[in-house]
């Protein structure tokens, strides 16, 4: 080999060694990160320690009062950082969304020989007390490709982690005793129409040892699968035989009630146009039950309630739901005049704004469940076509129809300002021995709220056909089509 050929060959390796310790410096430096990383600078204060978080260029100093008193690890690439009190302990934490070689922090499982070698990405947390900044927590590998980090805020979301991955998805993270744990963000609905006991159905009932369980038999898995399961409870519940009654003024046994409670259902509407077709003592009777039970049950107030109650609140997967029901009227009979609350009517424009308004700074999303439209029909009508609207204008998230005994459409509306409205104008019936074809079909209205970036939404939604069954026997139940 001549002398040139080996000096080639020497420059060649002395170049590629060269490339090659290179590309090693710009690997140590996290050059070669994924290129989806949007790298934050930014600056932010605690509010009211006096520390400030200065994130430039993938590194993080705190300065406490101008001075200095922390900067990020060296071989930590920083992506976003902020304060927030995580663990609710009243004392503000320091969390950094960041890079780092290896999989593990400080320990690794007993399982795992070695690291990995490449970089992935990590949540640490710190405690700022007196100056000092202490690791509380440093993540293994997250799991997902995180864009963003945030804490929540508002009542249902505050001492929660809401990481943002590529694809939008929100996931919540709540502290517990030794770091994060994630929660279930989303929560499924299943809205039953109207629970109408006709005489036929309730002395089906009493005959068989008032065991009323063949109601829900057919559709237990969809109330079991559902985080929250309501019912309209369209007639009251009484507990003496003299007062049981159909049409006109229906009086339903208790043990229908019963019934309703041991399948699952979570919440009831009871106002309805028949709430008051056996006067207060319906009204006390229904609520006092449902309240004993644990179910949470809407539209109506006994006559011990003095005070407007017009929406209740439940939580569920860290979301606060406010749930509202109103009734376009009452059959004719008059709310008594000292408690005039006692049945929630579709009436007073601005009072029904004001409730949704209070609803929604206490709650996360609305629901509102009105008796209202034409019986036996399955076109929408001007009065809900008015509540529609002004529903929508109040910021209402979910509207679920009942009343006129038959299906009609459902859509989502839209305001001038963006909102999106989800409305069941209604869902039928879930039982009743109206012989009409058109209220032998009802539906089960099925949606899923979800936390997303622009808050919770409903991002699925639809409806489960039903049919009434008579059998031999008196037998009335509702199958799924």
């Amino acid at each position: 080999m001549t002398g040139n050929k080996v000096k080639k060959r020497i420059l060649i390796l002395i170049a590629a060694v060269g490339i090659a310790a290179v590309l090693y410096v710009l690997w140590r430096q996290g050059g070669f990160l994924p290129g989806w990383i949007e790298w934050k600078d930014t600056e932010a204060f605690d509010s009211e320690g006096g520390y400030k978080i200065v994130l430039h260029h993938k590194s993080v100093a705190i300065r406490y009062q101008d001075e200095i008193i922390w900067t990020s690890p060296d071989g930590v690439r920083v992506q976003d950082a902020l304060f927030c009190d995580i663990d609710g302990d009243g004392f503000q934490e320091f969390i950094l969304l960041c890079w780092k070689k290896g999989r593990y922090g400080k320990y690794k499982p007993f399982w795992v020989e070695k690291d990995e070698s490449g970089w992935s990405q990590h949540i640490f947390v710190y405690e700022c007390q007196k100056k000092e900044i202490r690791p509380k927590w440093m993540s293994s590998y997250i799991g997902q490709d995180v864009v963003s980090v945030s804490a929540g805020e508002g009542t249902a979301s505050s001492h929660r982690l809401l990481l943002t991955d590529r694809d939008g998805i929100i996931s919540s993270w709540v502290w517990d005793f030794w770091g994060f744990t994630k929660e279930d963000t989303e929560v499924s609905f299943a809205v039953f129409g109207d629970n109408l006991m006709h005489e036929p159905i309730y002395r089906y009932g009493l005959q068989n040892d008032k065991d009323f369980s063949f109601l829900f038999e057919n559709v237990q898995d969809i109330i079991s699968e559902s985080d929250i399961a309501v019912i309209n409870q369209e007639t009251p519940l009484v507990d003496r035989p003299s007062m049981y009654s159909d049409y006109p003024r229906f009086g339903t046994p208790l043990h229908v009630g019963q019934a309703i409670v041991n399948a699952g259902f979570d919440v009831v509407t009871c106002g309805t146009n028949h709430a008051l077709d056996k006067g207060t003592e319906g009204i006390r009777v229904t609520k006092d039950f449902f309240d004993s039970q644990g179910v949470v049950c809407l539209g109506i107030q006994s006559e011990r309630e003095i005070e407007y109650e017009p929406y209740k609140i439940i939580v569920r997967n860290g979301i606060k739901f406010a749930m509202l029901n109103y009734t376009y009227g009452t059959n004719g009979i008059k709310i008594p005049e000292e408690n005039p609350c006692m049945v929630h009517l579709l009436g007073n424009e601005d009072q029904i704004r004001e409730d949704i308004g209070k609803a929604g700074q206490e709650a996360d999303f609305v629901i509102v469940f009105t008796h209202w439209g034409t019986e036996n029909s399955e076109e929408i009508d001007d009065f809900q076509r008015k509540w529609a609207q002004i529903f929508l204008e109040s910021k209402v998230d979910v509207v679920v129809g009942t009343h006129p005994h038959a299906l009609q459409p459902c859509e989502v509306m839209k305001g001038d300002d963006g909102h999106e409205m989800l409305i069941y104008y209604s869902i039928g019936n879930y039982i009743s021995a109206q012989a009409e074809e058109v209220c032998t079909k009802g539906g089960i209205a099925r949606f899923t709220v979800t936390l997303t970036e622009s808050g919770y939404k409903v991002t699925e939604y639809g409806l489960i056909p039903l049919k009434i069954k008579w059998e031999k026997g008196g037998k009335y139940t509702a199958q799924v089509e």
